[in-house]
């Protein structure tokens, strides 16, 4: 798929568009990597379904934002919401990995678009930044040129695999080319680096996080909750608490996973979206 380019406020986000006239699913990806975590996922999915996938400004990204962008979690959830707008996209299946900030979005009253939300295993609750993972990108956010070293360090193939880096977040190593493009930004411009150090320490405090959680409660739409039972960064019952929360949610644990699930079993995941955005109202 060719890269488009749609301009935000924050600044111009790129995005793959699949096109067709089937229903629309935009796919979310987190931090430190861009929209070709989906690929495996977009090649199943379409063309029955048109998949949309933006690459957020979380590290991945070619081009910096504006300097004065708001890209905290609430901040790049209201650039979703934008993404949404610009493009006219309505009754959208809102789909996200490792990304928690649509529950943001929800609790910000900006979820008029999606018919039909669809989480996986992602942050939530009081788990921002996620894991040990996350707790190690905080550390390196906060030091000068913290994050510069961390990512140069992540050059090194084997440093990818510690628990304290990926190597919890996919059970395999994921593709060396596909992640070093992840990573090239981060390596190459001082201004992403400020993006994402900018998200990373934009985290509120713990009770708007539960608050997020709680507004789920307000989505009357179907929604599916598809986690890891293996996840190490994002705990297992969360998956659980979250579909409690939706009124018309549903609960599918996807074995033989980490928390990329998309990167690790796209096949099982593109079933499982597949059958929810076309199976009709038995699959609400």
């Amino acid at each position: 798929m060719p890269h488009l380019e749609v301009e935000l406020s924050a600044g111009s986000i790129e995005y793959e568009d699949t096109g067709g006239e089937g229903p629309v699913a935009v796919l979310l990806h987190g931090v430190a990597m861009d929209g070709s975590l989906w690929r495996e996922v977009v090649a199943a999915l379409a063309p029955e379904i048109r998949c949309v996938v933006p690459t957020l400004p979380l590290g991945g990204h070619r081009r910096p934002m504006r300097p004065d962008a708001d890209l905290s979690v609430l901040g790049v959830a209201r650039l979703v919401a934008e993404f949404l707008d610009r493009l006219d996209l309505t009754d959208v299946t809102l789909a996200m990995n490792d990304w928690g900030g649509a529950q943001a979005l929800i609790a910000d009253g900006r979820d008029q678009r999606i018919g039909r939300l669809v989480i996986t295993s992602c942050e939530a609750f009081e788990n921002y930044p996620p894991g040990l993972p996350g707790k190690n990108l905080r550390l390196a956010a906060k030091l000068p040129g913290g994050l510069n070293v961390a990512f140069k360090l992540l050059k090194l193939a084997p440093l990818r695999r510690l628990p304290m880096t990926w190597g919890w977040m996919t059970k395999r190593p994921v593709d060396r080319a596909v992640m070093d493009a992840w990573f090239q930004p981060l390596w190459t411009s001082p201004g992403v680096r400020r993006d994402l150090r900018k998200y990373v320490l934009g985290v509120p405090p713990v009770n708007e996080l539960l608050h997020w959680a709680d507004a789920l409660r307000t989505f009357d739409r179907p929604a599916l909750v598809a986690w890891a039972s293996e996840d190490r960064v994002m705990p297992p019952e969360h998956g659980l608490r979250l579909a409690g929360l939706l009124p018309r949610g549903s609960l599918a644990e996807i074995p033989d996973s980490y928390t990329l699930i998309p990167q690790d079993q796209p096949g099982p995941l593109a079933d499982l979206i597949r059958a929810f955005v076309l199976g009709g109202p038995e699959t609400a």
